[in-house]
């Protein structure tokens, strides 16, 4: 479990058979090998580190269903460790398992994203949403994209700040609207 407040941003530094690494100085600090580490919002597995990196084997399932199949050596990713029971909840409880991935049509400071349509009905005015592990409130939805406010820090210590339109990112969408949907499913008819 996650909070989406980034803690630093990573530098892939190989990508080979479906292992990546990735350099880092903070989050490998008290990492263990089997722990968890949310790199761009997707949930990984550590299965080697040093003092300045980390490696995690990415399935081909992760690969196809986030942005991580896309990343190339050299690339900037946000990265966070796993939140303890005794931390402060800074952002929304996430949970590394990315839903789908959107398409950045307008950058920072309004960053606006497209997302698939099954996803907007997850999304509300001021709720939370997980993008590329980052968590961010929505505003001005309409039927395919809505807004987030990337503040200057933001900016800054994420890779939020470097998106360009027509950039790839990770989503989750807020996981209680989906326990919600799933528990009130056999009492409520699907509408059109």
């Amino acid at each position: 479990m996650f909070s989406g407040i980034v803690e630093e941003q990573g530098r892939l530094e190989r990508v080979e058979d479906g292992r990546y690494r990735v350099a880092a100085s903070l989050v490998v600090r008290d990492a263990e090998v089997g722990g968890s580490i949310a790199v761009d919002g997707a949930c990984l597995t550590i299965v080697g580190r040093g003092t300045d990196w980390f490696e995690a084997d990415v399935s081909p399932e992760t690969r196809r269903r986030t942005t991580l199949g896309g990343r190339r050596v050299g690339d900037a990713v946000n990265l966070e460790r796993p939140v303890r029971l005794q931390d402060r909840l800074s952002g929304h409880l996430v949970q590394g398992h990315v839903d789908g991935v959107g398409e950045v049509l307008h950058a920072a400071p309004d960053l606006r994203i497209r997302i698939p349509g099954d996803l907007m009905r997850y999304c509300v005015e001021k709720g939370s949403i997980a993008i590329d592990g980052v968590s961010l409130t929505i505003f001005d939805l309409d039927g395919e994209s809505f807004s987030v406010a990337v503040i200057p820090y933001t900016a800054e210590h994420t890779t939020l700040g470097a998106k360009s339109p027509g950039d790839p990112v990770n989503i989750e969408v807020d996981l209680t609207a989906k326990q919600i949907e799933k528990l009130l499913a056999p009492y409520v008819s699907e509408r059109p």
